[in-house]
């Protein structure tokens, strides 16, 4: 099953480097075909990820959370499946040049990682709070991914001068919509955290780096949407908020690699 589920990810990997290659010849030669035979290859990668992460589950007897290898590849898994979202419900293939190189890149950064299956260590041997705070988290991370590529385009859009993006105001309420799915899965991830926390260490909260880059990001979001919502922001300042929005993500997600604390081993 182990090597199986390498072969998919292999698929899948390769397969997200022919997609965004094909959304940036679609940009570069405008021609809609490419489009087309790029949404079908994003379509086949987020299938082959999604067998590479169910037999994984399979041989680890476990959700294949554990480690960065895990993680990376269900965080571009979801970076996918947020954007074939947006893709899906405003047919704005042309984002796929921004967001897919995205996922490409976490699942290179997987393919430089250990990938076999070692036993959990203590302060994770908890499956289900395991398999509940990371899969809300890959939904959050894929959400911001796609919200980030729909404001890096609107910043590169704001004049409405390139005629293979999408409009700007389409773009605009493509990473608020993003933004809305997961932000909410992002406060998910820091109470399922807490809860866990309580559960392994004895206390909710310790301002350890990860936890407090992770309430720095979904303070970030909720910036935007109060923002937004309040103080009516649309345009370049609300897209700045999004692309800052997933450099905190990325912070969080690389911080315990780099910080000392209670998340400063190679899991996640």
């Amino acid at each position: 099953m182990l090597k199986l589920s390498l072969y998919f990810f292999t698929a899948g990997y390769f397969t997200a480097i022919g997609a965004g290659v094909l959304y940036l010849l679609s940009l570069v030669r405008q021609q809609k075909a490419l489009a087309a035979y790029g949404s079908f290859l994003v379509t086949m990668s987020l299938i082959l990820l999604t067998g590479s992460l169910a037999l994984r589950w399979v041989a680890a007897g476990r959700g294949p959370f554990s480690n960065m290898y895990e993680f990376s590849l269900s965080f571009a898994w979801g970076t996918i499946a947020g954007y074939s979202y947006l893709e899906h419900r405003y047919r704005t293939p042309q984002l796929g040049a921004l967001v897919v190189p995205v996922a490409a890149a976490l699942l290179w950064y997987a393919s430089t990682l250990p990938s076999e299956i070692a036993p959990l260590v203590p302060a994770l041997q908890n499956d289900l709070l395991l398999t509940l705070h990371v899969a809300v988290a890959v939904i959050a991370y894929g959400a911001f991914a796609a919200a980030f590529g729909a404001g890096l385009a609107y910043l590169v859009q704001r004049s409405a001068r390139f005629p293979w993006l999408p409009a700007p105001q389409v773009l605009d309420n493509m990473g608020y919509r993003a933004v809305v799915i997961g932000f909410p899965f992002m406060g998910l991830v820091i109470i399922l955290g807490a809860i866990w926390a309580d559960v392994a260490w004895g206390r909710y909260w310790s301002w350890d780096p990860k936890e407090t880059a992770s309430l720095v990001t979904w303070l970030v979001y909720g910036g935007y949407l109060h923002a937004r919502h309040v103080a009516s922001w649309r345009g370049n300042r609300s897209a700045a908020l999004l692309v800052l929005g997933f450099g905190a993500t990325l912070f969080t997600y690389f911080g315990n690699l780099f910080f000392t604390g209670l998340h400063s081993y190679k899991g996640f």
